[in-house]
């Protein structure tokens, strides 16, 4: 008699072993480079808006401060722009560089023209203008107040006159035709151009120097500013360095704190100016007027104004890091 087999029992599979928890892993390979990013981004938009917040919510004290740094940058960005307007004015006269030639009252039509042509076939002159004789005696009566002695004159007393526009500064020009029997006299004021250049370079410089006092003064404002907002803000101060929060952390709303006292004070500045230069416009017009020229006051421009916001900013920004820097340094280590 055989005997039953026993059934056939299924193999019990082993029992999973756990899988390590998600999370774990992360914090035991650390936060990522893109975690770190958003933390240090946040930290700056929330010390961004909490500056900010600062400064509103002390209306007059920003005020006060912003004024003097507004003043101390409108001196020498004034002056920068009126010597910019200068120099363009001064550009624009030696742009017109002439060499009068007044030639000798024996020289006829036929001789003027062919001097004319001398000058024009020069390299160093690009226009000859002839005015003779005749259209000198009616420009001269619609300038001056002696057309009815000019009347009585039995002939014309004035010379062939002809206007060379040089292409250099006329000097060698003005040379050549002084040895020319042709011509009796040679107007030329080139000195006078010498001069003014050598004006506007030393003011140019002179711009320079006080703009970097200037510069000065606005990081002193600045420094001081932030500074007396760093002590009374100290014991917070103490208790983040317990904490062992770095100096980057501490140092950053203070920084911002500054960058906008020297925003505004630059929006400020600008503004000072505009207002002056619209006072001031009117009366330069008519000045300009009355020697009979056109001239108009030219602004900073776009590019001026983002320039000057941005280094108002970065002057703000500088000032509160030096203060803040000074703070740290001196109260390393912090007892509470």
């Amino acid at each position: 008699m055989s005997t039953p087999e026993p059934p056939e029992t299924q193999p019990v599979p082993p029992a999973a072993e756990p899988k390590p928890a998600k999370a774990a892993a992360v914090r035991a390979r650390g936060p990522t480079f893109g975690s770190r990013l958003r933390a240090w981004r946040d930290q700056h938009v929330q010390s961004l808006v909490a500056s900010l917040g600062r400064v509103v919510r002390r209306p007059f004290a920003t005020l006060m401060t912003t004024g003097v740094m507004a003043v101390a940058l409108a001196l020498p960005i004034g002056l920068g722009l009126g010597l910019a307007n200068l120099e363009r004015l001064s550009a624009s006269v030696q742009q017109s560089r002439e060499v009068v030639l007044f030639l000798q009252t024996d020289v006829g039509a036929p001789q003027a023209e062919a001097l004319a042509g001398e000058l024009r076939a020069r390299g160093d002159v690009a226009q000859v203008t002839l005015k003779t004789p005749a259209e000198g005696l009616a420009e001269f009566k619609q300038m001056s107040e002696l057309a009815g002695a000019l009347a009585l004159l039995p002939e014309n007393p004035l010379p062939t006159v002809l206007v060379a526009a040089p292409r250099d500064d006329g000097t060698a020009l003005a040379e050549a035709m002084r040895h020319d029997p042709r011509v009796e006299l040679v107007q030329h004021d080139a000195a006078w151009r010498k001069r003014l250049s050598a004006w506007i370079a030393f003011a140019t410089q002179f711009t320079l120097v006080l703009s970097a006092l200037f510069a000065l003064g606005v990081l002193l404002v600045v420094g001081n500013t932030v500074r007396l907002d760093i002590g009374n803000r100290r014991d917070e101060i103490a208790v983040h360095q317990q904490l062992g929060a770095t100096d980057g952390y501490i140092r950053r709303p203070f920084i911002y704190l500054g960058a906008w006292y020297g925003l505004g004070a630059g929006a400020l500045a600008l503004g000072l100016l505009a207002a002056a230069a619209a006072w001031l416009r009117p009366t330069l017009a008519d000045l300009v007027a009355s020697y009979g020229g056109a001239f108009a006051w030219q602004g900073p421009g776009v590019r001026g104004i983002v320039s000057v916001l941005a280094v108002a900013t970065a002057l703000g920004w500088l000032g509160a890091w030096l203060a803040c820097g000074h703070h740290l340094r001196q109260t390393r280590p912090t007892t509470l």
